[in-house]
């Protein structure tokens, strides 16, 4: 019973990607082959359904970490990053047309030639 218990521990691991319904189809089919009673049956499925949830929520914090610290060593911007860099520029921008004035037209320069002196 401990060897069936423990195969069907691994199979439940190869159905935390699966869908619920999958899983209860699996476990009854499992209980079935296993003469387990009812109560067995519930129970066994509601392990399946907690450790598939488990191990997709582990598995979305691990695949989350990976791609920050991938993002890191790639020296990608985040959304995140973007979008503050994009409101600090539009700030400065909108406080550059308040308090910039138009620069004044240069006047031209007069070219002042020397004379030499004569001998």
């Amino acid at each position: 019973m401990f060897e069936n218990l423990k195969q069907a521990f691994d199979k439940g691991v190869e159905y935390a990607f699966t869908t619920t319904e999958k899983i209860e189809k699996a476990a009854k089919e499992f209980a079935k082959e296993n003469n387990l009673n009812k109560k067995e049956a519930k129970k066994l499925i509601d392990h399946w359904v907690k450790k598939s949830e488990e191990m997709k929520v582990s598995l979305e914090i691990k695949i989350a970490e990976l791609q920050k610290t991938t993002i890191s060593k790639m020296n990608l911007v985040t959304m995140e990053h973007y979008k503050a860099l994009e409101a600090r520029i539009k700030k400065l921008e909108g406080t550059g047309k308040q308090t910039m004035k138009p620069a004044r037209k240069a006047k031209p320069v007069k070219k002042v030639v020397k004379k030499k002196p004569v001998k």
